[in-house]
């Protein structure tokens, strides 16, 4: 009886999905320009998982807010705008760069070249993800301003 409640509990769980991994790939923080407190971060985050996840949120203990943000064109301009999640779809991938959805951090403490950016990810899994970014600079592109 033990035996055969064993392998019945064996096989529900090989035939339960896996919960998704997601991970943070060519991930970087955009050095500031002088006299700049805010900056944002970029990266690709790759979903391995059967379902979508979706980033709810991002944390630092080197800046006082972190949020989601997308970059939306209004009546010919471009216009940053906070998002409550990013989707990160089944199998695939979710790119967050200039221009487009990215993390936006303010009032950045300390930030130099040299030094690793620590940066916290929440996902609607459960799943944290604890990144250090190498900091970067990158010239702001045309008509771009944080």
């Amino acid at each position: 009886m033990f035996k055969r409640a064993f392998y019945s509990l064996l096989a529900l769980g090989l035939a339960a999905p896996a919960l998704a991994k997601v991970e943070a790939v060519d991930g970087y923080v955009r050095l500031l320009p002088p006299g700049t407190p805010n900056t944002a971060a970029f990266m690709v985050l790759k979903n391995d998982g059967d379902a979508p996840v979706r980033l709810t949120g991002v944390s630092s203990p080197e800046v006082a807010r972190a949020e989601l943000h997308t970059h939306l064109h209004e009546n010919g301009v471009m216009r940053m705008r906070q998002v409550e999640s990013i989707e990160i779809p089944a199998k695939g991938e979710a790119v967050l760069k200039p221009g487009s959805l990215h993390i936006m951090l303010f009032d950045v403490r300390e930030l130099s070249q040299g030094t690793p950016f620590p940066l916290t990810l929440s996902l609607d899994n459960g799943q944290a993800l604890g990144l250090s970014l190498p900091v970067k600079p990158v010239e702001p592109m045309a008509g771009m301003a944080h």
